[in-house]
């Protein structure tokens, strides 16, 4: 004989004393409430476990809640609601079932609530015998849910989100030729718990916080790594040499290849004999195809704004390779529209904010619809400011960075040294070098006309500058060339609209200052552009934390005492001091000659007019050209 039965978590259904299988909603409901039975032999339906409920016609809600555990641990919790407001805990059997019982009354459950839940939680691949989530993925596709609407309550913060893996406070990294300020080892921390739950995520610290090492320090963690397969960095092309430099430096034991240029391999088989592949955008793009047979340990896009605009070939390339784990790295995720960062957690989590158009029509350009976005991607971003970690900081962050000169810009810059070596050969000088010099400032500095209009380190300085104003910081320029002076500060008018001056023998010593003290006043963005000589000396201009040595001089005491402008007394702020350097050029061969000259005696005064170790830097910047070796053969 049949007779209405509980279960252990609360569903209500029918034993014949061997099995028990639970009802559903309308056949308890017609049984008991209309007393139109479901079962011929419980006609009546008043019996067994059914004799002792209250039941009750008007469906309750549901809800999932996302929460913190007693031991700070992700939680789920399942929760009726009726129509007076009361709740009661319910089991993931009642939501599948569409009932529930609660002290002593039986509830049914809203439809569309149950089947929202009972979707999100086949998703998440949830159950109770594991009653937390385990994965950072489980717990975003709560979230989301959250955000579009669902039946779900996310009650669970941040620190909480991102701490499913114990990350160790004491815990250093290994192979590391670094000492890495407790910043970067939180954010080493979190970029490996990233790649052990192979999701994605976005290092977007301000400049000068030092993201590629961090990055560095992450694919060389060998805890992270469930496969042999290499990692891919995709960064503008003038960076490339930039970052082997940098994996050289810090982590010599990982195995670094540049693919670029006219020599790189076409074979994934010698892809997959190194740790990490280097790569630019347009690279990416032509060799596609070949990086598509690779499926890559992580992806990791340096300036990931080039990908801003979901429309770009760049954006609809790297969105195509496969990979388990995405970085994108950036001190700029949002330049113009939320759209930008749409663009780049499609790239970080593909479909996590959904499709483009639902995303634009539910969010708009404005502080309410960024605020409601902020607890979707906060978990998949990490972003420091040097004023929250100015205690771990020292005063002043020195970042020589290396740029690589494309094809034609090489054999452009040859042209002009050969030439010199032609005209001068054994009896160059310093001052004879001033042509390759410009060259590397800009090539219009020799010819007005030249047709390198977006010049590779022009266009680093643009993408530099476009950091400091967002942050509506202040920053200073030097450049020995006066016409370079006035480029750069046209460009800071005409691009950014910002206060733009300069400082060099054009203007007279007695209005120097007064200059200087219209900058400190002025309230927003603003660059300085100075020479070394004319304003290197016996200025104050500490209203600036960013000093660019746009191109470097032949005695380090010259840079040293510019670089002093903004570091000095009165400055609150970790002063940022970056070199831009082209790499195997003269410029080069002056960044030596500086190491070189520290080495021997800090500020060392070095002379510029034939001294004897002088000649070998001459030779080395006549002899030495960006130009493959290939191509010069």
């Amino acid at each position: 004989m049949k007779t209405w039965a509980l279960s252990p978590s609360g569903v209500l259904g029918v034993s014949d004393q061997s099995r028990w299988s639970p009802a559903t909603t309308e056949q308890i409901y017609g049984s008991i409430v209309e007393r139109t039975p479901a079962w011929p032999d419980l006609a009546g339906g008043r019996n067994g476990a059914a004799d002792e409920l209250t039941f009750y016609p008007y469906p309750a809600n549901v809800t999932l809640v996302l929460h913190a555990s007693d031991d700070q641990l992700p939680a789920i919790r399942l929760e009726g609601q009726t129509q007076l407001g009361q709740t009661f805990p319910l089991s993931a059997e009642a939501v599948q079932c569409g009932h529930g019982v609660h002290q002593g009354a039986w509830y049914p459950l809203s439809p569309s609530d149950c089947e929202a839940i009972s979707a999100l939680l086949a998703e998440i691949n949830w159950s109770e015998d594991t009653p937390a989530p385990t994965t950072l993925r489980q717990c975003l596709a709560i979230r989301r849910a959250a955000a579009d609407g669902a039946p779900v309550v996310d009650q669970l913060p941040d620190d909480i989100l991102l701490n499913l893996s114990s990350l160790s406070g004491d815990e250093r990294p290994q192979g590391v030729a670094a000492s890495l300020y407790p910043y970067q080892v939180h954010g080493w921390q979190w970029l490996r718990f990233i790649m052990s739950e192979q999701a994605g995520g976005l290092l977007a610290d301000e400049m000068g916080l030092g993201k590629t090492l961090q990055i560095i320090t992450a694919l060389n963690d060998p805890g992270t790594q469930t496969d042999r397969n290499p990692s891919l960095v995709i960064a503008p092309g003038s960076l490339l040499e930039n970052w082997v430099r940098e994996i050289a430096k810090f982590c010599p034991q990982l195995r670094a290849a540049k693919h670029h240029g006219p020599d790189r391999t076409g074979s994934p088989d010698h892809l997959r004999q190194v740790d990490v592949v280097i790569t630019s955008y347009e690279t990416a793009i032509r060799d596609l195809s070949l990086f598509r047979m690779i499926r890559w340990h992580a992806v990791v896009l340096d300036e990931a704004q080039y990908i801003r605009n979901p429309d770009t070939r760049r954006a609809k390339t790297v969105k195509q390779l496969h990979r388990q784990v995405s970085f994108a790295v950036t001190g700029t995720p949002v330049e113009n529209r939320l759209r930008d960062l749409w663009s780049i957690m499609d790239f970080i989590l593909p479909g996590y904010l959904g499709e483009l158009s639902a995303f634009e029509a539910r969010y708009g350009d404005n502080d309410d619809d960024a605020a409601s976005l902020e607890p979707l991607v906060s978990p998949l971003i990490l972003r420091r400011r040097v004023k929250e970690v100015a205690q771990d900081l020292p005063p002043r962050i020195d970042i020589p960075e290396i740029l690589e000169l494309n094809e034609e810009e090489a054999f452009a810059y040859d042209d002009v040294r050969a030439a010199i070596h032609r005209e001068y050969g054994h009896a160059a000088t310093l001052v004879s070098l001033t042509k390759l010099r410009q060259f590397c400032a800009h090539p219009a500095l020799l010819n007005e006309r030249t047709r390198f209009r977006d010049y590779t380190k022009f266009q680093r300085l643009k993408s530099l500058l476009a950091e400091v104003f967002h942050r509506r910081e202040k920053v200073l320029v030097f450049t020995a060339f006066t016409a370079m002076a006035d480029r750069i500060a046209t460009l800071a008018q005409t691009e950014f609209a910002v206060l733009s001056a300069t400082v060099d023998g054009r203007l007279p010593i007695p209005e120097r200052q007064p200059l200087i003290d219209r900058f400190t006043a002025y309230q927003g963005p603003a660059v300085l552009v100075l020479n070394p000589r004319a304003g290197g000396t016996g200025l104050n201009i500490s209203a600036a934390n960013h000093v660019i040595q746009y191109n470097p001089e032949w005695n380090p005491a010259i840079e040293d005492q510019a670089a002093a402008r903004a570091h000095r007394r009165g400055q609150e702020h970790p002063v940022t001091v970056r070199r831009l350097i082209i790499a195997d050029t003269v410029e080069e061969v002056m960044n030596e000659r500086l190491q070189r000259k520290r080495d021997v005696a800090d500020n060392a005064i070095v002379g510029v007019r034939g001294e004897p170790d002088d000649y070998p830097d001459i030779v080395a910047a006549l002899t030495r050209t960006p130009v493959p070796r290939r191509a010069t053969s």
